[in-house]
C-alpha cells in the first residue's frame, strides 16, 4: 500500500460551510431534514416571542421543497459594517453569525432558541438551494442560494406598502440525509407546541399535494391546550398555571430569565409532560425540568410538614410527587446550553437553581391559600409512597431469599427499589473513591474495577465466571450470564440501572467497549430491557470569571467538539481568552466527589446514555461486535481502520 506524504500540505483548513458538509452529523440529524426545517421555523418563532410576529405559515410543496413565512420584522438586508456585505448573506453563508449573540432586554433578540449561531447557516449548507424573500424598508428584498453559495445576489424586487416579514423556501438535499421524507406528525406536534406557548400567535400548515390545511392558535395559552389534551383524566386538583421572572435587582441572573409553567394532578387518565427553553422544544428534559420537579417537590414536601399529616413509617420521595403529574414547562434562559446542536435536552446547570427557586415560593403561597386542596395533592402523595414502600418490600423478600455473598469491592446503596438504585461500574480504585464519596448513598452503589475487563466475546460460557471481576459484576447486580431470548426472573435484580462509568479518553472508551461486549453478549436480557447505561463525564473545564453582577461559574466540556463550540461562542460575546481558564481532567480520579457528583453521578445533571439494542438491529449488531471483537476477524478490523483512517482521531 502506498502512503500518502505527511508534510505541510497536508494539513486542511476548512472555509465557510464545508465544516458542515463535511460533517453534518456534528451539527444536525441525518435521518430527515426535520431539523434544518426547524431551524428556519425557529427564527420566525423568535420574531414572534420577541412581540413582532403574529403568524407563521409553513407550506409543504408539490415537489417536496419547504416553506416558512412570517410577518415579524424581516432579515437586515443592509451591508454589515464590518464584513462589507449584505447582512442577510452573512446570516445564511456564516458559521457563528446571527442577531443573538448579544445578551440583555436591549438586544435583537433578548431570549432566543437559537443561540448557537450555526442554525440557518446549518440549512443553507446541507440544501441544494434555499430562496429568501424579506418584506422590510418598504420593499421587497430577494435573495437565492444553491450549494451553500450565492447565485443570486440580494436586489429589490419591488415595493410594498405597509408590509414585514420574511420567506425562506428550503429544497433539502438528499446527499446529507437517509431520507428526504420529513415527518409531518413531528413537524405538526412542534407547531401546535409552538402555538400552545405563544398565546395569540397563528402557526398554519399546508400541505399542496392533499390541499388540507391545519391551524393552531391559543388565546389562553397554557389553560386551553390544557383542558383540551386532559378532558378524559381524573383530575385530583385544579390546574395551577403561574409564571415568574427575574427582575432588574436579581443577583445571580439576569433580567426577563425565569419561567412560565402549568401542572395537574391527576388520579387516572393520559399524563402530559412537555418542556421548553426559548421555545425550543427539549424532549430529553434537562436541567430545567429537574429545577421544576425539585420546586414542586420542595413545596409540597413543607406543606406536608407544617400540617403534620405525613404517617409515621412513610418517606416521600420525588417519584412519588411526580408519578401522576401532567405539566407544560417553559423557560427564558439567557444564555442556555445544550446537549449537541439538535437541542434536545438543557444541561444549563444555573437553570435548575432558576427554575427551582421561581416555581417553589409561588406553589407553596397557592398550597396555603387552598388548604384543602393541598391535602388532597398530599394525600395522592402520600398514597403513592405507600405504594412504593409496600412493592419494595416484597420484592425485597423475594430476592433476599437465597442471596449470594456479595463483592466486597462493592459499595451498596441503601435502597433495595430497583426503580431507583443504580449501579456505577468505575475504572479503578481511585476514581471509585472519589465515586464512592461523591454518590448518593440512599440509592447509588459503585463497584471499582481492576484495569480492563475482559474480552469476553468467545469466552467459554463455563468458564466465564471464573473471571474475577465477571463473577463480581453478576453477583452484584444479581443476575447470572444468560443466552438471548432467555426467560429471565429480574426479580433477582439488585439495581434497576448498571451504568457504566469510564474516563473520558482512549482507555476509558475501550473499557466502555469491553463492558459492552460483556453485557450484549452474555446479559443480553438486561440490555432488552433497558438496564444498562454509559456515563459521560467531562473531558474539560471552563472556568469563567467573575463579570458585573454575574458570579464567577464552571462550565464542563464533554469533548473536543463541545469544548471549541464554547469557546467560539465565548468569543462572539466578546470575553477575552484571560477571563476564562480551560483544564483538562486526566481521570475520573483526578475529580473531586464534589465534581464528580455534579458532572456524572446527579440524576439533575449528569449525561446518562441508555443502551438499546432495538430488535430489528440485533443481528446487525451482534455482527459488528464480532467483526470488533473476535481473534479470527483481524483481518476485517485493518480493512476497517484503512478506511476510516481519515476520521480517526488521535488522543496523544
Amino acid at each position: 500500500m502506498v502512503r500518502k506524504k505527511y508534510d505541510e500540505s497536508s494539513i486542511t483548513v476548512l472555509k465557510g460551510l464545508e465544516p458542515v458538509k463535511q460533517r453534518p452529523g456534528m451539527y444536525t440529524r441525518t435521518e430527515n431534514p426535520l431539523h434544518i426545517l426547524q431551524e428556519v421555523i425557529d427564527n420566525s418563532a423568535d420574531e414572534a416571542l420577541s412581540g413582532y410576529a403574529n403568524s407563521i405559515e409553513i407550506t409543504r410543496h408539490m415537489d417536496e421543497s419547504y416553506s416558512v413565512k412570517d410577518d415579524g420584522r424581516g432579515i437586515p438586508v443592509g451591508i454589515h459594517p464590518n464584513e462589507k456585505i449584505p447582512v442577510i448573506e452573512i446570516v445564511y453563508s456564516r458559521l457563528h453569525s446571527g442577531g443573538k449573540f448579544d445578551k440583555g432586554m436591549e438586544s435583537a433578540y433578548a431570549f432566543s432558541g437559537g443561540l448557537h449561531g450555526v442554525g440557518v447557516s446549518v440549512t443553507n449548507a446541507l440544501s441544494k438551494k434555499i430562496e429568501v424573500l424579506v418584506w422590510r424598508q418598504a420593499y421587497e428584498w430577494g435573495i437565492v442560494f444553491e450549494n451553500g453559495e450565492v447565485v443570486s445576489k440580494l436586489s429589490k424586487k419591488k415595493k410594498v406598502k405597509n408590509k414585514t416579514g420574511t420567506f425562506v423556501r428550503v429544497w433539502p438535499d438528499k446527499k446529507y440525509f437517509d431520507d428526504l421524507t420529513i415527518p409531518l406528525d413531528s413537524l405538526k406536534n412542534s407547531l401546535r407546541a409552538r402555538a400552545i406557548l405563544l398565546p395569540g400567535v397563528k402557526f398554519t400548515f399546508v400541505c399542496e399535494k392533499s390541499g388540507k390545511k391545519n391551524t393552531w392558535c391559543y388565546q389562553n395559552g397554557l389553560v386551553d391546550y390544557f383542558s383540551q389534551s386532559l378532558s378524559d383524566s381524573d383530575l385530583a386538583a385544579p390546574f395551577w398555571e403561574g409564571e415568574s421572572y427575574v427582575k432588574s435587582n436579581d443577583e445571580f441572573f439576569s433580567e426577563g430569565e425565569g419561567a412560565k409553567w402549568i401542572l395537574a394532578f391527576s388520579n387516572s387518565g393520559s399524563l402530559i409532560r412537555e418542556s421548553y427553553v426559548n421555545l425550543i422544544p427539549t424532549l430529553a428534559g434537562g436541567t430545567h425540568e429537574a429545577g421544576f420537579k425539585d420546586g414542586v417537590f420542595q413545596a409540597i414536601k413543607i406543606f406536608i410538614d407544617q400540617h403534620k399529616i405525613l404517617p409515621k413509617g412513610v418517606k416521600i420521595i420525588p417519584e412519588d410527587v411526580f408519578s401522576r403529574i401532567s405539566f407544560i414547562l417553559s423557560v427564558k434562559v439567557l444564555d442556555p446550553q445544550f446537549q449537541g446542536q439538535t437541542k434536545e435536552k438543557l444541561t444549563s446547570r444555573d437553570a435548575l437553581r432558576l427554575t427551582s427557586s421561581r416555581v417553589r415560593g409561588p406553589f407553596e403561597i397557592w398550597l396555603h391559600k387552598n388548604v384543602e386542596i393541598g391535602k388532597k395533592i398530599s394525600g395522592l402523595v402520600i398514597q403513592n409512597a405507600q405504594l412504593r414502600q409496600r412493592s419494595s418490600k416484597i420484592i425485597e423478600k423475594k430476592r433476599y431469599s437465597s442471596v449470594a455473598v456479595l463483592p466486597g469491592k462493592l459499595t451498596d446503596c441503601e435502597s433495595k427499589d430497583i426503580h431507583r438504585t443504580e449501579l456505577f461500574l468505575v475504572e479503578g480504585d481511585s476514581a471509585g473513591g472519589s465515586a464512592k464519596m461523591g454518590r448518593d448513598k440512599s440509592f447509588q452503589a459503585v463497584l471499582p474495577l481492576r484495569g480492563k475487563v475482559l474480552n469476553t466475546w468467545e469466552a467459554d460460557k463455563l468458564r466465564l465466571l471464573a473471571n474475577s471481576e465477571v463473577h463480581d459484576i453478576s453477583v452484584a447486580i444479581g443476575i447470572d450470564p444468560h443466552e438471548d431470548g432467555h426467560a429471565l426472573e429480574l426479580s433477582n435484580l439488585r439495581y434497576g440501572k448498571i451504568c457504566i462509568l469510564a474516563d473520558a479518553d482512549v482507555d476509558g472508551s475501550h473499557i466502555q467497549v469491553l463492558l459492552l461486549t460483556l453485557f450484549i453478549k452474555h446479559f443480553p436480557e438486561l440490555v432488552s430491557n433497558g438496564h444498562i447505561y454509559v456515563s459521560r463525564p467531562p473531558l474539560y473545564r471552563i472556568d469563567v470569571e467573575k463579570k458585573g453582577k454575574k458570579p464567577s461559574k464552571k462550565i464542563y466540556a464533554l469533548d473536543d467538539n463541545e469544548l471549541a463550540k464554547i469557546s467560539e461562542k465565548f468569543k462572539n460575546e466578546g470575553l477575552l481568552e484571560k477571563q476564562f481558564t480551560i483544564s483538562r481532567f486526566k481521570g475520573l480520579g483526578e475529580m473531586n466527589a464534589e465534581q464528580l457528583w455534579e458532572t456524572t453521578l446527579n440524576p439533575d445533571t449528569r449525561r446518562l446514555m441508555p443502551v438499546t439494542v432495538h430488535t430489528s438491529e440485533k443481528l446487525v449488531t451482534k455482527k459488528k461486535f464480532h467483526m470488533l471483537m473476535a481473534k479470527s476477524e483481524s483481518s476485517s478490523r485493518r480493512i476497517l481502520l484503512e478506511k476510516m483512517s481519515n476520521d480517526v482521531q488521535v488522543d496523544l
